[in-house]
């Protein structure tokens, strides 16, 4: 915002003030991720494969059973390795292992206790999370912007206030900070494996899950000129 006339210090005829601005909101999150890993191990690659597939389809319908209250659901990385044993001459393999990972985000998070709480009680299956966030095109983001753009303002004012003076024109406006959401919360993860548990078995209480509320902040750097004062 600098214009090829205007130099980028004071002189006594436009004496130049430079302050900070900042600005820090409290707010409540809008989205909240988790992280899913399902796995299978057996001495038979096709059984291992085979029961990944089975419990990977078994969180997929978990999952979308809660509608519109998941956003976004998507599959990860996938894997399946031969485990070779320790002792002995050539590739002997042990067993075999595989993973599928996915990750689900959700808005309406009164389900998200009780889907995370059904995830962790099925066989083999990790839960991670919950990750509050907002969402990339949040208004808190502008809001945070204006707020920090307003404090400078206020800034510089009050300084051309105390010289006696008030501020001319404005010379450059920089971003000096990420207005990056922080939670205090903590995650919550879970692995359960069940071996010969019977069908009857009572389901788990649902965990409450509290959101986490965010800061976001905003700073900004700016230049002013300011009316001559008489010192």
């Amino acid at each position: 915002m600098t214009s090829p006339s205007t130099v980028p210090y004071g002189t006594p005829d436009a004496p130049l003030l430079v302050v900070r601005g900042e600005a820090e909101l409290d707010v409540e999150p809008e989205i909240a991720r988790i992280g899913v890993t399902v796995s299978a191990r057996g001495r038979d690659r096709r059984s291992t494969l085979d029961d990944l597939t089975r419990r990977n389809t078994a969180v997929l319908d978990l999952v979308k059973s809660y509608g519109d209250a998941v956003e976004e659901l998507s599959t990860g990385a996938f894997s399946i390795t031969p485990e070779l044993t320790e002792r002995g001459r050539g590739e002997r393999v042990r067993s075999y292992q595989g993973r599928v990972h996915l990750g689900a985000e959700f808005s309406d998070f009164t389900v998200l206790g009780e889907l995370t709480t059904r995830l962790a009680d099925l066989d083999l299956t990790r839960v991670d999370g919950p990750w509050w966030s907002l969402r990339p095109g949040s208004p808190v983001h502008a809001e945070a912007r204006r707020r920090a753009v307003g404090d400078a303002l206020q800034r510089a004012r009050e300084y051309a206030e105390a010289l006696g003076t008030s501020i001319a024109a404005l010379i450059e406006l920089a971003d000096t900070g990420a207005e990056r959401p922080r939670a205090g919360g903590a995650a919550f993860a879970r692995s359960v494996r069940r071996m010969g548990m019977a069908e009857t078995a009572e389901p788990a209480e649902p965990l409450d899950l509290e959101p986490s509320r965010l800061r976001v902040t905003a700073q900004v750097s700016a230049q002013f000129t300011v009316v001559p004062p008489r010192l």
